[in-house]
């Protein structure tokens, strides 16, 4: 039987608030266990919530990014559960009135054909504590330093079709997030998380099957990698006979699988009630219409701009605005260069540059090479003072740390040959010392140009300049 995977995330972001979403303690990252746990957030008695206007104006924010619906009016309610790393026993957070919804975001898919993703919700809430495992023998610790922190839950429509189209939507929106700086994005300290709602249909069905519930994975990786086990472990359980049971998973990184958790719980076992302590949130147009106002350039926005601008390749341009940094890193090297060669600058951020950061595991604001410092280096080869090659060499020594490129290029001695005095007394040396190879590519066999050009160049000691030799070994041979 031929199967259709329906995917819907539901995205946990962070917001970048400096306190928490109902009390003024640090939401700062690393901090010693549960040092950063006021009273509020323990949910001792007699305390009560002050809603943080930045943590709204934020979500808003996202809202206009994503042409969604703003609540000008939305109550937080109380979703009762009971879990170690809750303390009051319930979590604030938004249910029938959230304050955004009935928005959309494009993704753009491999074919170049671009995909709307519907957003069904997103709505405020606290985030909890968090259990630690590990570093107790049989036991269960608990660090509250998290709980309270503002949370933005993003909800999809189940219009996702597979792994790699679930991939494409969250890191479309996690570069959304991070251009409007509502979140760092940083997966590994759970900045950015989701939850995947999988579930499979006979080819041709329009009833939903069955679905799981893979909980808080934070890596791309991860995602596609836990769709695609679900996905098939759906798919051998239903085809042997039996039926899928409605649960909450986890999935395992080393084993590379998912695990039930809990079965899966409807809203009603939430038992949500409006919070008697928090009045609902009224918002005005004006309100709306200053955040309207400063939204900054967004992500698809940018990479029509670079096309346009620079007349980079929709595929470049898609690399370089994925990242906020990057983009921002890339254009401060163009503006350095008068945008003598965006495209030059292009590979060399895509490559040269992302290779290095890659091996060193740095992000982009990490760079050794600022890009003023990396712009100098491509002027050196606009200029013809060095060619590509060498222009590796200068990098890595900048890489290094050993100056800069023209203070290294002056060092070495690495200027580009390009008086032609000079490149011809080479390359008729090279003609008198190889006489088998020059006849045989005046003979036809045009593989041996390579082999001569090679050996100018070792003359030169890879200083010739490439054009220039070329035309004239082309000349000398003929």
């Amino acid at each position: 039987m031929q199967w259709e995977t329906v995917i819907g995330l539901e995205v946990h972001v962070q917001l970048k608030t400096k306190s928490k979403i109902f009390s003024g303690a640090a939401t700062a990252y690393g901090a010693p266990a549960n040092t950063q746990a006021c009273a509020i957030d323990l949910g001792l008695p007699g305390v009560l919530p002050v809603l943080n206007k930045e943590a709204v104006r934020m979500a808003v924010c996202f809202g206009l990014a994503t042409h969604s619906k703003i609540a000008r009016r939305s109550v937080f309610a109380r979703k009762n559960y009971f879990y170690p790393d809750l303390p009051k026993g319930y979590q604030i957070s938004q249910y029938e009135l959230p304050i955004v919804y009935e928005g959309f975001l494009d993704i753009e898919l491999p074919d170049n054909q671009t995909k709307r993703i519907d957003i069904l919700r997103a709505h405020l809430e606290e985030d909890a504590g968090k259990s630690l495992h590990e570093e107790f023998h049989h036991l269960t610790g608990i660090d509250l330093n998290r709980a309270g922190t503002p949370l933005l839950e993003i909800v999809s429509q189940p219009d996702l079709r597979s792994a790699q189209e679930a991939v494409t939507y969250l890191k479309t929106l996690h570069a959304l997030v991070c251009y409007l700086d509502i979140c760092d994005g940083n997966l590994q300290e759970g900045s950015f998380r989701c939850d995947a709602n999988v579930s499979i249909r006979p080819m041709g069905e329009t009833k939903l099957g069955t679905r799981t519930e893979t909980k808080n994975i934070n890596s791309f990786r991860y995602v596609e990698q836990a769709i695609e086990y679900e996905v098939q472990r759906q798919k051998e359980i239903l085809e042997s006979g039996g039926h899928i049971v409605q649960q909450t998973m986890l999935f395992d990184p080393v084993k590379q699988l998912n695990r039930p958790m809990r079965d899966k719980e409807e809203a009603n076992d939430y038992r949500y009630f409006p919070d008697p302590d928090l009045l609902p949130v009224v918002i005005e147009e004006a309100f709306i219409d200053n955040i309207k106002q400063q939204l900054p350039e967004l992500p698809q926005q940018k990479r029509q701009r670079f096309i346009e601008d620079y007349g980079l390749k929709p595929y470049d341009a898609n690399v370089l605005t994925s990242d906020k940094d990057l983009a921002e890193y890339y254009e401060v090297v163009v503006k350095a260069i008068a945008k003598k060669d965006p495209k030059l600058a292009a590979n060399w951020v895509m490559g040269e540059l992302s290779a290095a950061l890659n091996k060193a595991n740095l992000s982009i604001t990490q760079s050794p090479v600022s890009p003023t410092q990396l712009a100098q280096l491509l002027l050196r080869i606009i200029d013809n003072t060095i060619s590509g090659k060498i222009a590796k060499n200068v990098f890595e020594a900048m890489w290094a740390q050993e100056g800069e490129a023209d203070v290294i290029i002056e060092r070495q001695g690495l200027k580009q040959v390009t008086d032609s005095g000079a490149i011809e007394q080479a390359i008729d040396e090279v003609i008198a010392a190889h006489p088998e190879q020059v006849e045989q590519y005046r003979s036809g066999k045009d593989k041996v140009f390579g082999f001569l050009i090679g050996q100018v160049m070792k003359a030169t000691k890879g200083k010739a300049n490439p054009a220039q030799l070329n035309e004239l070994l082309k000349k000398k041979l003929s």
